[in-house]
């Protein structure tokens, strides 16, 4: 792992309250009560340390990673950036998992009992790790809108889950990934829960450059860890 600068605190302007009314269930798990912080460890400052063989090689290509019998069903999509200090600094080697629901917006997972299909040559899941410039790439399918019972005639924009360890477990940050245009952000409960001019953080950017022809469109996710500028924590 490549040494970085001193530890940033997180800026909690930026991210959501851990109660946001509209946003039923935080209401019943957020605290109620003033966090107590704890000053943080060696080990919690060092590590961990990731490498590449800790990625398989189709780890990044969810077109491809959990094939059964032939292609994944939905529109095929390119996702790239960076992963970036408080400074605007490059962070290579930070490991990236992301998880999202099928085109049909369903996640393979039992507490999800959504009447949609399930695709069986589709995970939903995958993971890299950022090179020496901190730049990252993952094909998948584009996830659809799913209903999700805040309240009446409540979905999901589509969306894509980010987890990234940056040069410590405490820099960790876990949060969602939504795309452009989506007319569900603005009806959205933890979309907007995070504060106005930082959620738009979340939104990736189309792009060209990205997009691949004849394959998939691209779309670019620059994400800063910690510090100002962070992007939003969603989890």
């Amino acid at each position: 792992m490549t040494a970085h600068g001193p530890f940033s605190p997180r800026d909690w302007g930026s991210h959501p309250s851990y109660v946001h009314p509209d946003y039923k269930s935080t209401v019943l798990r957020g605290p109620t009560r003033p966090l107590i912080p704890l000053k943080p460890t060696l080990s919690e400052l060092t590590g961990p340390v990731y490498g590449q063989t800790s990625v398989g090689p189709l780890d990044h290509d969810m077109t491809r990673n959990a094939r059964v019998n032939g292609e994944p069903l939905g529109e095929r999509i390119i996702v790239a950036g960076r992963v970036l200090d408080e400074d605007g600094r490059t962070l290579p080697n930070t490991l990236i998992e992301v998880w999202q629901a099928n085109a049909a917006g369903r996640y393979i997972h039992k507490n999800d009992q959504h009447d949609a299909p399930l695709d069986p040559n589709f995970r939903g899941s995958g993971r890299c790790v950022t090179d020496a410039q901190g730049r990252y790439k993952f094909y998948s399918i584009k996830p659809g809108a799913y209903p999700w019972g805040n309240h009446p005639n409540a979905w999901r924009p589509n969306h894509i889950h980010f987890s990234l360890f940056g040069p410590s477990f405490i820099t960790r940050l876990v949060t969602q990934m939504y795309f452009p245009g989506d007319p569900l952000l603005d009806l959205d409960p933890i979309y907007n829960a995070s504060p106005e001019g930082r959620r738009e953080l979340m939104v990736s950017n189309f792009d060209l450059d990205v997009t691949e022809p004849e394959f998939a469109l691209g779309y670019t996710f620059d994400i800063v860890l910690r510090g100002r500028n962070a992007t939003p924590a969603q989890e």
